[in-house]
């Protein structure tokens, strides 16, 4: 067993002109889940985010929604993390992953960033620890690198939506086990899940 949660970030884009897009699909899990707990969201300046608070599975849980951009995540998350002395190992970003097709998602703990800007800001902003846990939610590759931009930044197609959608209520009715610390069997859960078209 690992350390139970007690912070849930998505990460993603401020503004209506990203909310339907790829690289918001972090923003739509933590939504996803603070809908389902029946809280609001409230501005707080001094975490440079939305922040809402639940109790679930027994552990007081934070919900952040960074008011920055994607590439400065680290600001929200760690003005909170600090605040509230939450270790790396105590939380669980949720964000859009280019390795993994649509249709797949995945937790993980710890390990590589794979080159995703939001995850190198937030492991910058805690002192350089990559321990937290991470929701993978799966958005494709484009295949090119250039294309990448587009890809994430582009509005979703309602089958994609769709079939995402799907994956993150998979992902919420797994969640208390990740919630408790229990990470082998949350991951477990999740590692022969998939979604086709």
């Amino acid at each position: 067993m690992s350390a139970p949660l007690r912070l849930i970030v998505g990460i993603g884009n401020p503004g209506e002109q990203y909310a339907r897009t790829l690289h918001n699909a972090g923003v739509w899990f933590v939504t996803r889940f603070a809908e389902r707990q029946g809280v609001v969201f409230k501005e707080e300046k001094k975490f440079f985010g939305r922040v809402a608070v639940t109790h679930y599975e027994g552990q007081e849980l934070r919900l952040l929604i960074p008011n920055t951009y994607m590439n400065h995540s680290g600001k929200s998350v760690g003005a909170l993390a600090n605040f509230f002395k939450i270790e790396p190992e105590q939380m669980l970003i949720a964000h859009d992953e280019l390795d993994l097709p649509v249709g797949a998602i995945r937790f993980k703990q710890g390990g590589g960033l794979a080159g995703h800007n939001g995850l190198k800001d937030i492991t910058r902003a805690l002192a350089g620890s990559k321990e937290y846990n991470r929701l993978r939610i799966g958005v494709g590759h484009p295949g090119e690198k250039e294309a990448v931009i587009g890809h994430v930044l582009g509005t979703v197609s309602k089958r994609d939506e769709s079939i995402i959608e799907q994956c993150l209520d998979e992902a919420l009715y797994q969640l208390p086990k990740a919630v408790s610390g229990d990470w082998q069997n949350a991951m477990n859960a999740l590692n022969g899940f998939s979604v086709s078209a």
